[in-house]
C-alpha cells in the first residue's frame, strides 16, 4: 500500500484531470516530471498502479 503523499489531492492535479490543456495543468505536468516529492510518491505506488498513472499522466519514465 502506497503512503499517505500531498500529491493524492493535488489541486493541481485535479485541474490536469479536467482540462489538461489549461496553463495551471501544463505548469503541474512539467513540475510532476522532477519533483522529489511526486517521485517518491509514485515509486511507492504498486507497479500496476504506477504504470496506470505513468499512462495517464504522459510520465515515461514511470511506465517502465
Amino acid at each position: 500500500m502506497a503512503e499517505k503523499h500531498s500529491c493524492e489531492n493535488c489541486s493541481m492535479r485535479k485541474r490536469y484531470d479536467k482540462n489538461p490543456k489549461s496553463l495551471l495543468a501544463r505548469i503541474w505536468h512539467w513540475h510532476a516530471g522532477w519533483c522529489p516529492g511526486f517521485k517518491k510518491y509514485m515509486t511507492s505506488l504498486p507497479d500496476e498502479q504506477r504504470i496506470e498513472m505513468a499512462k495517464r499522466y504522459r510520465l515515461k519514465k514511470y511506465a517502465g
